[in-house]
């Protein structure tokens, strides 16, 4: 299993990540906990040593089933990181209270890896109004705490902010291909590499949407690697920037721990080759983007109540992976009919403020039609 060295923690860690956030489930949305242990059983055999899961994961249930299976094993055997739902924190009484009640779940008196979950502008101004971070170093004092860190969404601003605020032992963020530019991005992680952060990597394979393709994409991955699957490589290329400590993957099946075990148990950075290969796969799932639509939002809100740029991210996304399942969670539930493309009354007060000079009207009606089609379907 390959290692990586965090000089700043003077610690090794596994570089794949058990990420507890996908675990199967049974037909009522439970955790398949027989399979699940299993899989986590042998992710440890292997030499994996880190273990991540988060207060809302599987619906809360993600830190009490991790605590149980992990008091198999000698608590100095593996490193355990969970989060603070820093949406639920109002408080430094909220802290204590919600950090409790991680330990009594998890059945350990101490946390390795403890994040600040999530963070925004928002929860991070307000963070720092309550004054968590100086509450968080008292509890590190009192040993309940050994490495402060946070897991990031929202713009590399707001990130270079945050990561500048206090020397921080690590941090998460999401990082894969497909989203180098997006959100901290690559320069998210040079600015951390130069700081001496270690970083571990959220969302390598974008949600599985990097691990299953159309035939052409899968045509281009096989003449470079017959017997690799598509995730192998978009975990590699993660792995290959030296300053990553650790890559999560949120395993849903045995056959997926044994494909990401096979891919770090001789962990080989990419090939020159191999990168070309991705980089001539990377323009061409963007050659299939339908419009230009940017996120700006400048068109919301909409009359009628149609997401438009939400709408647009779908439908281009689909475009993109030539997969319906990348967007059913997004189109159907997050979307769902009252903010769908069909809703759009054709006002045209959208595309008057378009900085894109956007057809707005006509994409609505092609992306709803595209999209209630379903015909691209792989799983």
């Amino acid at each position: 299993m390959e290692k990586r060295r965090l000089e700043k923690l003077n610690i090794e860690t596994s570089l794949l990540g058990f990420g507890c956030m996908r675990f199967p489930t049974t037909p009522t949305g439970e955790i398949d906990e027989p399979v699940a242990e299993k899989m986590l059983d042998k992710a440890i055999a292997e030499g994996v040593n880190y273990i991540d899961t988060a207060y809302p994961y599987h619906n809360g249930k993600s830190e009490t089933f991790v605590g149980r299976v992990l008091q198999k094993y000698d608590r100095g055997s593996f490193y355990l990181a969970t989060k603070l739902p820093v949406w639920l924190v109002n408080t430094l009484e909220d802290v204590d209270r919600l950090l409790e009640e991680q330990l009594k779940k998890l059945q350990t008196d101490y946390i390795d890896f403890y994040l600040l979950h999530a963070l925004n502008k928002e929860h991070w101004d307000k963070m720092k109004e309550i004054g968590c971070l100086e509450h968080l170093e008292k509890l590190w004092a009192a040993g309940k705490i050994k490495y402060i860190g946070f897991s990031f969404h929202d713009s590399y601003e707001v990130f270079e902010d945050i990561i500048s605020y206090r020397d921080w032992d690590f941090c998460q963020i999401q990082l894969n291909y497909m989203d180098a530019e997006e959100q901290a991005g690559l320069k998210g992680y040079e600015l951390a590499a130069s700081k001496n952060i270690p970083l571990v990597i959220m969302e390598p394979v974008k949600g599985g949407s990097l691990a299953v393709f159309a035939e052409d994409i899968m045509a281009k991955f096989h003449e470079i690697g017959a017997e690799s699957s598509a995730a192998s490589f978009a975990l590699r290329w993660v792995g290959s920037l030296p300053g990553v400590k650790v890559i999560l993957s949120g395993m849903s099946s045995m056959e997926q721990v044994e494909d990401n075990l096979n891919t770090f148990r001789a962990f080989k950075p990419l090939s020159e080759k191999e990168q070309e290969t991705i980089s001539q796969v990377t323009e061409t799932l963007r050659g299939r983007v339908q419009n230009g639509c940017t996120g700006c939002r400048y068109c919301m809100p909409c009359p009628a109540g149609v997401d438009i740029p939400g709408c647009f991210g779908a439908w281009n996304t689909y475009h993109m992976y030539q997969n319906y399942n990348t967007v059913v969670w997004r189109w159907e539930n997050d979307l769902g009919d009252k903010k769908q493309a069909k809703n759009c009354v054709k006002c045209g007060k959208c595309e008057q403020v378009c900085p894109q000079k956007l057809s707005i009207r006509e994409d609505l009606a092609r992306a709803q039609a595209d999209l209630d089609k379903k015909e691209m379907v792989l799983s």
